[in-house]
């Protein structure tokens, strides 16, 4: 019994691909650490600052409302970039790699600028709807100036993603957070008020957008030589099968904001602000249990793409189990012990009115640890080239979770909101990961 634990210890640290995984997420989780203690400082401070209305109005609503927008119409190019651009530097197509890169960047570029013009057209309205205030529309338009800071932003996640800079994107993401908890801190200390507190978001958010796009314009220089952005696009990647591939992301990206991200703007078009800030706060401390696997997800990909662009089926398999034991290993402890000392940790940290938090949390953990645990299920499909089944899957779940939450939420409120979107990742992750595995299963077997 002992040798054979050892023998997998050994298994452990000699699998090459798990390595480069845990190294690559260790410069992520490092910072992803430092993030989410300070956003956990700074909601702290907010909702204590604000109020859980204001609070709500600031974090749950005019943030996420902006961000929102861009998102709808963006064609997460930074998976995009992943696919192509580490596709052509494994062929060592350097050419193609960098004309590719030049249609990658004017597209995303166009959809920014779309982005912030839907934001203008769409901000009375949001600050009417959800705000419940007029006055709030030039707040939701200044605080999308970030769109504009650097209209490519995604693509040069992309970039750092795939020449393994994730030292630099962990950097970036820690001097983002330092900056909006520092100017929070600020904030509380003079007593300021809810503009104060939304431009510490704003200037977090354009300090990233800004120093994302340098830092990959330097790793192209270095990868692709400094004249790449010269090169003939007659060796692209066709427009058709960019935008393919492109829209096919975009879907999954939308039906994620209409099932996942946009709750606390359903929340706030069905209810109050307050039980908006109760949600908000409650997928706030949802980041403590997933703040250690989020650096996973997209070294993750990267070795997926790998292991399957060279059809290493059972290695495949073997790190997706070895990923899912790590994630459990810290999910599954720490969610216990927030539910275990939760009743009495939010009115210690956020105040006695932040304690009806606490039954949004609980049903939070639900579905957000068992995504957690397994958090490969969509990587795993777009590594195997069939980004479209992600989409099915999650439009119907969310379709259902949508249908529900105007049903129940003017009832149930934001207990009910919660309690959806945990439904919602238990259908839709669920059956992603039962299929993913039985299809790896296959393809090992016909190789055989």
């Amino acid at each position: 019994m002992k040798a054979s634990l050892l023998q997998r210890l050994q298994a452990w640290r000699e699998d090459v691909f798990l390595q480069r995984v845990l190294r690559n997420s260790g410069y992520l989780f490092t910072s992803t650490t430092l993030s989410a203690f300070l956003s956990f400082v700074q909601g702290m401070l907010a909702a204590r600052l604000l109020g859980m209305a204001d609070y709500g109005l600031i974090a749950g609503t005019i943030t996420v409302f902006a961000s929102n927008v861009n998102r709808l119409l963006s064609f997460r190019m930074s998976e995009i970039t992943v696919r192509y651009l580490g596709e052509t530097l494994t062929q060592q197509a350097r050419e193609r790699a960098a004309a590719t890169l030049k249609r990658l960047i004017l597209l995303e570029s166009l959809t920014s600028l779309l982005s912030f013009l839907v934001l203008v057209i769409l901000a009375p309205w949001a600050a009417r709807t959800l705000a419940k205030d007029a006055t709030v529309a030039p707040w939701l338009i200044f605080y999308g100036l970030f769109i504009l800071a650097n209209p490519a932003n995604e693509t040069a996640t992309g970039i750092l993603q795939t020449v393994n800079r994730f030292h630099r994107l962990a950097r970036l993401n820690a001097i983002q957070s330092l900056l909006t908890a520092g100017l929070i801190a600020l904030a509380y200390w003079q007593k300021w008020g809810r503009i104060a507190v939304l431009l510490a978001y704003w200037v977090g958010k354009m300090y990233l957008s800004l120093a994302t796009g340098w830092e990959g314009w330097r790793a192209l220089n270095v990868t692709l030589g400094k004249g790449w952005w010269r090169v003939s696009q007659a060796q692209a990647a066709s427009w058709k099968e960019i935008l393919g591939f492109a829209l096919s992301t975009n879907l999954n990206g939308t039906v994620n904001l209409f099932t996942r991200d946009n709750v606390t703007l359903y929340l706030s078009a069905l209810r109050s602000p307050t039980e908006v800030g109760y949600l908000r706060l409650g997928l706030g401390i949802i980041n403590l249990v997933m703040l250690p696997i989020g650096p996973f997800i997209w070294p993750t990909y990267t070795e997926l793409t790998r292991t399957v662009a060279e059809r290493q089926w059972g290695i495949a398999r073997r790190l997706l189990r070895r990923v899912s034991l790590i994630a459990a290993a810290w999910t599954l402890p720490v969610s216990f012990g927030l539910v275990l000392f939760g009743p009495w940790l939010i009115p210690l940290l956020y105040g006695q009115a932040a304690r009806p938090a606490y039954p949004a949390l609980v049903l939070l953990l639900i579905g957000y640890g068992f995504a957690n645990i397994f958090h490969w299920n969509r990587p795993l499909w777009l590594a195997l080239g069939k980004p479209e089944l992600p989409l099915i899957v999650a439009a119907l779940a969310g379709l259902l979770e949508i249908a529900l939450t105007f049903l129940l939420v003017p009832q149930g409120g934001y207990r009910m909101q919660a309690a959806l979107l945990s439904l919602y990742f238990l259908l839709s992750i669920g059956w992603l990961v039962w299929k993913g595995i039985q299809t790896l299963k296959e393809a090992e077997a016909g190789q055989g």
